[in-house]
């Protein structure tokens, strides 16, 4: 039998992390995983993935993550139910997590300000280097400015 879950997406809240009465951590937290395709409206829709992760793994995902993260979870689909206070039977289905992974950098979201605040003409230097194109400014000492450009023909496969 194999019940292996992969997910890749974005915290939607902090995740919450809380103590059994053993001691043992236990972080829940809410994965949104964009779909592949578009809906009629040629909107992406997304669905939202309850999870839980155990112990250590657990507190180290609390430390780092935070409400937006773009994260990695490795781990199995698990369903349980209980009775709630008005005696009904709830069935829930959540993804266990064993692993985790890190997806963005941790200065990801300050690089972005620093972006919206940059001045307009560095600005345009970096798209322009982001989209291949010279710009006038860029550094003739730079090591990697004097390497020719590679051709497709070039590639061995």
């Amino acid at each position: 039998m194999i019940n292996r879950t992969v997910l890749v997406g974005r915290l939607t809240n902090d995740p919450e992390l809380k103590y059994t009465g053993n001691g043992v951590a236990v972080a829940t937290f809410t994965v949104a995983v964009n779909r592949q395709f578009t809906n009629s409206q040629g909107e992406r829709e997304a669905d939202f993935i309850r999870c839980q992760m155990w112990r250590k793994a657990a507190e180290n995902f609390c430390n780092f993550t935070h409400k937006g993260s773009l994260v990695g979870i490795d781990g199995r689909i698990q369903t349980r139910s209980y009775e709630n206070q008005q005696g009904q039977r709830v069935y829930v289905t959540e993804v266990v997590a064993e692993n985790f992974s890190l997806l963005e950098s941790k200065n990801s979201n300050q690089n972005e300000q620093f972006e919206q605040n940059r001045p307009q003409n560095n600005r345009q230097n970096y798209q322009n280097q982001q989209n291949g194109k010279s710009s006038p400014s860029r550094n003739p000492n730079d090591p990697f400015n004097s390497m020719p450009d590679i051709k497709d023909d070039d590639l061995p496969f």
